[in-house]
């Protein structure tokens, strides 16, 4: 079985998150948080989160604290995902680059901007489940953990 080590952002604009809306080929639009696998060549975790959100936002965040970690297995995969919670400092969209837009066949990266409180949430697939009820219980408390 192989092991994905990531890392996502809980990025803050102001009083929301800032989400990707995944839309697949065969698959039901949900949402997720910027972020992904820790390369060999990152430093650590937060330099791969911030070569993360580059890639996927255009976008620098200030300073980041661990908040939630969570793991997921299928029969080929176990990832392990560690949020980090952080502000949005600059988002450049057309700056954005990497392997996920290279295939069109990945589907689209849209970006949305979701209030960050349990009702705001509600509403949408927010995948991984764990991390959407970890967020149930604590959106309301997210912007006072940011370092």
């Amino acid at each position: 079985m192989r092991v994905r080590r990531a890392v996502r952002a809980l990025l803050l604009d102001g009083g929301a998150l800032v989400l990707l809306r995944r839309t697949r080929p065969g698959r039901p639009v949900y949402w997720t948080t910027p972020g992904g696998k820790i390369e060999p060549t990152d430093a650590g975790p937060e330099a791969a989160l911030r070569r993360e959100l580059d890639e996927e936002l255009g976008a620098t965040a200030g300073p980041v604290r661990q908040v939630f970690a969570c793991a997921e297995q299928s029969a080929e995969l176990h990832r392990l995902n560690t949020f980090y919670v952080c502000r949005l400092e600059t988002m450049d969209l057309s700056r954005r680059h990497g392997p996920e837009f290279e295939d069109p066949a990945n589907g689209r990266y849209d970006v949305d901007l979701v209030p960050c409180t349990p009702a705001g949430l509600a509403p949408i697939d927010l995948m991984p489940a764990m991390l959407a009820a970890y967020l149930r219980d604590h959106a309301g408390d997210l912007a006072g953990l940011v370092p």
